[in-house]
This record gives structure tokens, sequence and C-alpha cells, in this order.
């Protein structure tokens, strides 16, 4: 079963060899993910020679997004695991100190960011362990006190979530800056910037890029994010719907609705959005997902996500390349009943998106086996999918970057590079490479565009109807020309 939603696996332990990287790009995995919240540099360096080694044996196009680790505000080392109970009341120092048991309920910490704490206010809550442990401060001054509601237990280094407060730190750290030069030397795809909170923070991002043309996706995961929804998308190139923290820093009952809006909004202005964490996170362990989990993705697949994602499932699980052909699965049988036609009322985006609404439901009615699309920026194949054709649209470029950057987008198919400029040679060259993928039907019908001047951005204004004759013209084109020379 085909597929237009696409899948980013995160590459771990489990999966990061060449030979799982192969297995999964042939059950389905169109991008991965190297987490830098763990792992050195060397390490990653080794999978992402790993990931276009195996791109090279399959002769498939992947992605590549490094996910930049981000401010994570974590408790500091405890001398022992904390059990708190309701009740209790856990107090936070701006000093750095191993945390300790002061008395009978009562319980001494520090935080590896202390200047937030200046911020928080009486009545306003702390998530401690990512969320499993609510605490409600009673207490402000040179010191906060919060009273726990809840029983868990608490150990070292546990991430601290505050979802009524806004901290206005630099998401951005002296990590982030490494990872980020070592991001753009060794020329991934994309960049997911974590703990965004407005489009500062994204144009700061963007000014670490020093020209070079990656793309930067905003990781919306706190309240503020979500609130500046606007301005973000304004300043980045997608959006990841990350629901692990985000279900911290909202309410649980509004994570559904916030993440068909961020689709929503990612759709009508054309970049691509991921949903992630937690899709079918039960098969780290099992063979089968739950039922819950497979709707999960079948509603992300409807609500109109161009990726899904997979972290520990394919990092770390038992079994990635199950996860991800079982993850396959759920796409192309959702996209069965996938509402095509939704797409068709939002407003152009420019005057060259009318061409590309045009290429789209010309395709459509026709029937047509695929659209060719060649494009020099990558846009115009964004902009044919922000319309969700039922036919596929299989993508040409210039530059093998900008088709690796095309990974990430629905319905494309990143196929190939043409250099040639002669509109005879470019159908000729686009043609030829999908016969040798197997994926051309000779006796079907094709939509082609290409832009005139060859090479430059936002020039695409010319739309071909392939017909199986055309077709066997332009296979045969160069052949036809030297017989000439022959005969004369």
């Amino acid at each position: 079963m085909e597929k237009r939603t696409k899948i980013l696996a995160t590459l771990g332990p489990a999966s990061h060899s060449i030979e799982m990287i192969e297995g999964l790009i042939k059950a389905g995995a169109n991008m991965f993910r190297l987490n830098f919240s763990h792992g050195s540099h060397e390490y990653h360096l080794e999978t992402l020679n790993n990931i276009r080694t195996a791109m090279k044996n399959t002769g498939r196009t992947v992605g590549i997004l490094q996910d930049i680790s981000g401010p994570k505000v974590r408790i500091g080392d405890l001398k022992e695991p904390f059990e708190l109970y309701r009740d209790d009341v856990i107090t936070f120092l701006k000093d750095e100190i191993v945390g300790y048991k002061k008395g009978d309920k009562d319980y001494i910490v520090s935080i590896n960011y202390p200047d937030i704490l200046d911020k928080v206010k009486v009545d306003e809550y702390i998530y401690l362990y990512d969320g499993t442990i609510r605490a409600k401060v009673i207490e402000t001054g040179k010191e906060v006190k919060a009273k726990i509601e809840n029983h868990g237990t608490l150990s070292s280094r546990k991430g601290v979530n505050f979802p009524n407060t806004v901290i206005d730190i630099d998401v951005i750290t002296k990590k982030d800056e490494k990872d980020i030069a070592w991001g753009v030397e060794n020329e991934v795809d994309y960049f997911a910037i974590s703990f965004v909170q407005n489009a500062k923070d994204m144009r700061k991002a963007r000014n670490l890029l020093n020209g070079y043309k990656g793309k930067l996706i905003a990781k919306i995961e706190k309240f503020d994010a979500v609130e500046n929804i606007d301005e973000i998308i304004e300043a980045s190139d997608g959006l990841m719907v990350a629901r692990g923290d985000l279900g911290i820093e909202v309410p649980y009952y509004d994570v559904p609705t916030i993440q068909k809006m961020l689709i929503k909004k990612a759709n009508l202005k054309g970049i691509p959005v991921i949903t992630a964490t937690q899709m079918l996170l039960s098969m780290t362990q099992n063979e089968r997902a739950t039922r819950a989990e497979i709707s999960d993705v079948a509603n992300a697949v409807l609500d109109g996500t161009d990726v899904v994602m997979l972290s520990e499932e394919s990092a770390v699980g038992e079994d990635p390349i199950n996860v991800v052909d079982t993850m396959h699965n759920i796409i192309a049988k959702t996209e069965g009943i996938y509402n095509y036609d939704k797409q068709y009322k939002f407003p152009y985006l420019d005057e060259f998106d009318v061409i590309q609404a045009t290429v789209t439901k010309l395709a459509d009615d026709l029937k047509a086996d695929g659209i060719l699309a060649l494009t020099s920026s990558g846009k115009s194949a964004t902009k044919m999918s922000r319309y969700r054709p039922k036919t596929p649209i299989f993508t040409f470029t210039h530059k093998k970057k900008v088709l690796n950057s095309l990974t990430a987008i629905w319905g494309v198919e990143p196929v190939g590079t043409i250099k040639e400029a002669q509109a005879s040679k470019m159908f000729q060259k686009m043609l030829k490479a999908l016969d040798e993928k197997g994926l051309l039907n000779k006796k079907g019908l094709y939509v082609a565009t290409v832009g005139y001047p060859v090479g430059m951005p936002g020039s695409t204004n010319t739309i071909k109807i392939l017909t199986p004759s055309e077709m066997e013209y332009y296979l045969n084109f160069k052949e036809t020309k030297e017989k000439d020379k022959k005969s004369k």
C-alpha cells in the first residue's frame, strides 16, 4: 500500500546500523531524527554516515532532522530519591545544592535554571518528573515553596515544567549553538528547535545557520508558543506538535484541539507539520500497537499532518522495522477515507499559487498517474502538496539538497535531480528516472510542470499533459536525433 503522509523515525541504539536503517527505509521511513539530547557528536556523525550509506544502497531519498535539545529545566542531584505524598512541601533554592530530605514532609531541592524562581507566583503550578508530580506554589521570595498534590517518586535530574509561568529564558543554549554548528557543517536537512516561545527564538536559530539553507522546525511544546503561534509560523519553515511537554504545559484535554489547530494553520500557510510523541509507544516492547494508538495515528492523518513521528519506538524498541511497517499500514489504510477536496477551499498564497492549484485539480480530474514537478527551490512542489491531491507528486530538483528537503512534504515523492535546461530533455530525464525506479506507467497519463527561466525560484509557469504517445516520444528523444543524423 502506498502512502502520502510521511514517517519520521528516531534513530538510537536499536536502529542506527546501516542494515537496520535500510530496513526502516524499505518499511516506509521517509526521514530520520537525530536526538541531540543524547549522544556525542562522534556518535551522531557515525549515524549520519550510516543514513547516507543506506540511502545510496536503497536508491531512496530520505531527510535528516537534527533535534536540538534546548534548555530543559531539571531538578538538581538528590542524595536519594524522594517518595512524595500529598501535602508534602518541597522548597526550591536558588543556590546549587544536592537535594535532601530536611524533615518529615519537608524536602529541599535546586534547579538548573534558578532565575526562573524569580518569575513564579503564588498559586501557580510546578510539575515534576515530566508532569507526573504536581505541586502548587504557596510561598515565593528568596526561596519558593510548593505543596505536593499527588503521590510520586522524584529522582535526580528529572524534568520540571512551569505551565503557568512565562519563564522567558534563552531557548538556544551554548551546547545548542555547538550542535547547530555541527548540523550546518554536516549538512542536515532540518533543525528542530525545542521550547520555542516566540518568533525571536526562531530568528536567533536562523542567524546561527550563517546562511546555510537548512529548514527550521519550531517545536510547539509550551503554552506561550501556542499563544504566539502566528508569529512563530511566519519565522519558521515548519512546525512540530511536540505533545509530550505540551501535554504538561496546557490542560491535557486541550492537547487534541491544539493539535488540530496547529495542523490547520500549517496547512493554510503551506509549511510541513510533524505530529510527535507516544504515537505507537507500546510497540517499544510489544509486537502490536494498542487500538487507541492506531486511532491516534489515523486521526493525525485525517487532521492533515504531513509527518508522524516515532521516538522510543524506533530508537530503543525491540523491533523498529515492525513499528515503521505498522505505522505505514495505518497511514495507507486511513488515507483511503481522507477528504482530499477540503484543501481546495484554501485562499491563494500568491499569483503563482494559481498554477499549483490548477495542476493538482487538473491531475485529479484527469485521474492522472502522477504529477511530474520540476522545482528549483522546492516551493512549487510544497504548494501543490498544500492542496492535498489524490495524484502523487513526483518531484525533481536542480540541487540534491532541495530534493532532500522535500522528504517532509505530504504526497511528494523526491525522485532525482535534473541539470538539463531544454524542455524536451527535462521531460525525458523525468520520465526515464521514473521508469528506472519502476514508477512509470507508460500507458498512463501524467501532468508535468516546469518553469522558465530554468533554475529561477518561483518561475513554474508551464503545464503539459503527457499522453502515452508523447511519453514514448520523449523517452526516445535522443535516439531519434541520432538516427536523423545517420540518415543524412
